[in-house]
């Protein structure tokens, strides 16, 4: 990181904090010193007093056993997928401190003190950390529980042993995220069960007792680390609720020293509190960031059945998982696609299904359906999968499969988290689905993981996603394209004077954020009619209102948008359309766009422009990318028309869907 951009990131970053939090930063990085210095106390573990815990997981069914199996196969070769470098060659053992991406490798000084955001330091830091929160060491502890072969157990003990000699404790990048921790205190959680807890085979002998001891004194240091270390202020969002999984997880699972049990309870208030502090009511995680929907999901979901054999957790805590749940049943289209609003990083905190058909979000839905008897959960869930099998177990697998298909009412509003839906015939082949994205850029005073894509729209006709929004693609490295895609051009929304919405302070901060205002919403069996505004570029000189009216008429499948743009001089105002990958995008008049995708055929009608462009893949504007997956992208078609405006101005648009679109027609 230049010096500048250094300097500049502070002084945004100090911009985000109220008083409280800047006396809360210094005191860390004073108390960083002293650790530095002189220890932090758990260097010497106590002795640890080893005991039968019940196990909260169950072993794959026969079925998810080949996938399984093979994935174990291929990190005993030394190869693992990192991101978009697949079969990338981790090695048998592994280097953990090298970032596969660019081959640097991170010194092993005090890892409080590093400075994690430079890529000359540390290469691309998510590529350092995603293999050591050790996701994929729980297909070789699965692979010997469904196989028995030692050669499964044995590499599993030749790679966590290695990460404890590679990674000392407080030294290096491994010892500075407590996030990264808590993620890597679920998956050795989840190991330890499979192999049989303190009775594996993995124990026995001298060379066993040293190494129950090594992973022990490691399990209590992550949890002291956490203990001393959690996100506060700004940082409080899904870091504050993954690190606190982690220490309830890991102290259900080893409750084998006296600090463990306040611990705990320190990490279960964090867990009680934090649900619904991040969450609004009506189950949207504030985040406002889809993918950030499920991980979340993950790290409360897992301490409620971890916990099931001892205290539960509040009614209000089930309840807001149940919510999170209704959310993503109402945002998954017919076909299973779900919008990727806001950022994603392709972060999991567990992978317990190996199969390539695997989805996050149906997945929670069929645990969800199990948990609460909902058997809407299970309409969009599908089948019960690898990953419900491994946390609910066959007798739950086997009520999954009892639960009825039932008929159920779309929610089309969620009124605090800003989402509304339009259109018809929803949950079936011809299903006409509109995401209009009203909501709050994102959560706290940096909203971390919100794009500016206020009044940004989704649709999904029959199963097939047409207007899409693009992803998220890279984090802390590629600051062009990282700015890019969380921007307003990537979205299907105005932008003003080659602005975005809000300010961009940095990777992860926003400075000037846009407020969205839903003036009205009306649904009933003739049309659906959203109003709504933001006032993201209030800030101008000359101030301009965008005013976003959206109506869908049923019996004519057509969607108007009327956007009203107030101001007082001259402006330039661009228009973008982002469509899916490989659709069929092109202009047949001056003011006519004809679209088709897999069967579906559309036009929309645009107001009158000083240039309308169909662009594909530029990098120098840049425009017309998707990314599917992170650090992933490809060309996508996308229409950009250019207004100028002298004044108030009302431009209108309108998508027409053929008449007949449905799933069985798709080419």
């Amino acid at each position: 990181m230049k010096v500048r951009e250094k300097v500049l990131w502070y002084v945004n970053r100090l911009r985000c904090m109220q008083p409280m939090e800047v006396v809360h930063r210094i005191k860390n990085k004073l108390q960083a010193e002293k650790e530095r210095f002189i220890g932090t106390g758990a260097e010497q573990v106590p002795e640890a007093v080893v005991v039968d815990v019940p196990s909260w997981i169950s072993v794959a069914s026969a079925e998810q056993a080949p996938s399984w199996i093979a994935e174990a196969d291929k990190i005993m070769a030394g190869t693992m997928k990192v991101f978009n470098l697949s079969g990338y060659v981790l090695g048998n053992p592994p280097q953990w401190n090298i970032d596969p991406k660019t081959a640097t490798v991170a010194p092993l000084y005090f890892g409080k003190t590093m400075n994690y955001r430079d890529e000359a330091v540390v290469g691309d830091i998510k590529y350092l950390w995603e293999p050591s929160r050790h996701i994929q060491l729980v297909p070789l502890c699965m692979a010997f529980r469904l196989t028995g072969e030692q050669r499964y157990l044995q590499s599993f003990r030749t790679q966590l042993q290695s990460w404890f000699e590679q990674c000392p404790y407080m030294q290096g990048p491994q010892w500075v995220s407590s996030l990264e921790m808590g993620i890597r205190l679920i998956n050795w959680s989840i190991c330890w069960q499979l192999i049989g807890g303190r009775s594996s085979e993995l124990f026995s002998g001298e060379r066993g007792q040293v190494f129950l001891k090594q992973w022990l004194d490691s399990i209590y240091q992550h949890c002291h680390f956490i203990n001393g270390h959690y996100s506060r202020f700004s940082s409080a969002n899904n870091h504050l609720i993954g690190e606190a999984s982690g220490v309830y997880v890991a102290a259900q699972t080893w409750p084998f020293w006296q600090q463990m049990a306040s611990w705990q309870s320190s990490a279960k208030n964090v867990l009680e509190t934090e649900s619904q502090v991040q969450n609004f009511a009506d189950g949207v995680n504030k985040e406002q960031a889809i993918s950030y929907q499920q991980f979340v999901l993950d790290f409360l979901l897992i301490p409620y059945l971890a916990s099931i054999n001892t205290g539960p957790f509040s009614s209000r805590y089930l309840g807001t998982i149940e919510s999170m749940m209704e959310y993503l049943t109402a945002m998954i289209d017919v076909s299973g696609n779900v919008p990727m609003i806001g950022d994603a990083d392709d972060g999991y905190a567990v992978k317990l299904d190996y199969s390539q058909d695997f989805c996050p979000y149906r997945s929670l839905l069929a645990t969800g359906a199990v948990l609460f008897e909902r058997p809407d959960f299970k309409h969009k869930g599908g089948s019960f999968d690898g990953k419900s099998q491994v946390l609910l177990g066959a007798d739950l697998a086997r009520h999954y499969k009892q639960l009825a298909m039932e008929p159920y009412e779309q929610k089309q509003v969620f009124r605090e988290g800003g989402y509304y839906i339009l259109g018809d015939r929803f949950n079936t082949e011809e299903e006409v689905k509109m995401v209009v994205d009203a909501g709050p850029l994102g959560y706290s005073g940096i909203a971390a993981h919100g794009h500016a894509d206020a009044l940004h729209l989704y649709l999904s006709v029959a199963g097939v996603e047409i207007l899409v929004d693009p992803g998220t693609y890279a984090y802390h490295t590629e600051k062009k394209w990282r700015n890019y895609f969380r921007g307003t051009s990537a979205h299907n929304t105005i932008r003003i004077d080659g602005l975005d919405q809000s300010q961009i302070g940095g990777n992860f901060m926003w400075l000037d954020k846009a407020d969205t205002e839903v003036e009205s919403f009306l649904s009933s069996g003739s049309y659906d009619v959203l109003r709504a505004r933001h006032n993201g570029y209030m800030r101008l000189v000359d101030p301009v209102l965008h005013q976003r009216e959206i109506s869908y008429a049923k019996a004519e499948s057509s969607f108007e948008i009327s956007d009203i743009i107030t101001c007082n001089s001259s402006h330039i105002a661009e228009q973008f359309w982002h469509f899916a990958e490989d659709t069929r995008v092109e202009l047949v008049d001056v003011n006519c766009i004809y679209v088709k995708r897999q069967g579906v055929e559309l036009k929309i009608y645009l107001a009158a422009a000083e240039s309308i462009d169909v662009v594909n893949g530029s990098d120098d504007l840049p425009l017309g990318w998707i990314s599917r997956s992170f650090d992933n992208k490809q060309a996508s078609p996308t229409v950009v028309a250019r207004y100028k405006l002298s004044g108030t101005t009302k431009l209108l648009s309108c998508i027409k869907l053929k008449k007949g679109n449905d799933q069985s027609g798709r080419s």
